[in-house]
């Protein structure tokens, strides 16, 4: 079944200026069965091709005021304005939020929806009485862009912020990931479903660094997520299977050597992990030579962008 993209995020975070996410929704003649095809990458970084859908969703206004939220298509210039959210007082530079740009027509081929009717997930945090930090999402509304009442939130603390990995949106439920205080062993991952309006939380399979391209989310060619990582000269695959009592578990992870698969001339300088392809088993690394494209599954990779100063 068809699920729609999920076009473009915006995160805020430590290590991100406070500017839109750009996601771009890039599709082939013959785009992957059961998927969207979308490529997303971390923050500051916009991939496009010949056809592809960019939208960019970002919170504009003052300082310590409430923010609309703009929905902008680079592709056409059009850009829709959303009021903020009920309640939301967020500073324009936070850790406690962001948003995400979901396709909202039904058995949509995302060949050229960046134009169509959209819906926007807002995701938020509520620090008031400065002891409890409670998430809740809102749903803008497609024919008003109206919010909906936030869904029962969950309390993770008053040091937990939302962390700068952009979100997966599969089988109606969208995933993005907090951490909890400065340490990195304390990370975990928000799912919010969007027929139930149910938000829930599951541990991550592994704590990670708190920069934001060490780790990324993925939705995998078979519909389950993905939690991809990258340390040192190792990628980690973990993905999340229903077994037979109908209790869903992290896999152990899929374990490859990037040293031994792609051409590396300074094994000393630290790879990065900027993205996937939504639906696929595509990943993209950079590396001291280069931007790479590798399929986790046969282990097959081209070089998309070649370092000026590299000889690779």
């Amino acid at each position: 079944m068809e699920h729609p993209p999920c076009w473009a995020s915006f995160i805020p975070g430590h290590h991100s200026p406070a500017n839109g996410r750009r996601i771009c929704s890039s599709h082939s003649s013959s785009p992957p069965q059961n998927s969207a095809g979308a490529f997303r990458t971390t923050a500051g970084r916009t991939w496009r091709t010949p056809s592809a859908a960019c939208w960019t969703a970002g919170m504009a206004g003052d300082y310590g005021k409430p923010m609309p939220l703009i929905v902008w298509d680079p592709m056409t210039g059009r850009r829709t304005k959303l009021g903020a959210p009920k309640g939301c007082n967020m500073p324009l530079d936070t850790d406690f939020g962001g948003a995400a740009v979901l396709c909202a027509v039904a058995g949509c081929d995302h060949r050229a929806c960046h134009q169509g009717p959209f819906r926007v997930v807002f995701f938020g945090m509520s620090t008031d009485d400065g002891a409890h930090g409670i998430i809740h999402v809102r749903v803008s509304s497609v024919d008003t862009g109206e919010w909906s009442e936030p869904c029962p939130g969950l309390d993770l603390g008053v040091e937990s912020f939302i962390t700068p990995v952009p979100p997966v949106f599969i089988q109606d439920t969208l995933y993005f990931t907090h951490n909890i205080g400065e340490h990195d062993d304390q990370a975990g991952i928000l799912k919010y479903n969007l027929g139930s309006n149910c938000l829930s939380r599951i541990d991550a399979p592994r704590a990670w660094p708190l920069r934001d391209d060490f780790a990324i989310l993925m939705a995998m060619e078979d519909g389950s997520l993905g939690f991809a990582q990258v340390h040192r000269l190792t990628f980690y695959l973990w993905t999340r299977q229903t077994g037979y009592d109908g209790v869903a578990s992290w896999t152990q992870p899929r374990v490859i050597d990037l040293k031994n698969l792609l051409p590396i001339q300074n094994p000393d300088k630290r790879l990065r992990l900027i993205g996937s392809v939504e639906g696929s088993d595509i990943v993209f690394v950079t590396t001291d030579l280069g931007v790479y494209q590798i399929n986790i599954k046969s282990l097959q990779w081209k070089k998309l962008w070649k370092r000026e100063n590299s000889i690779g």
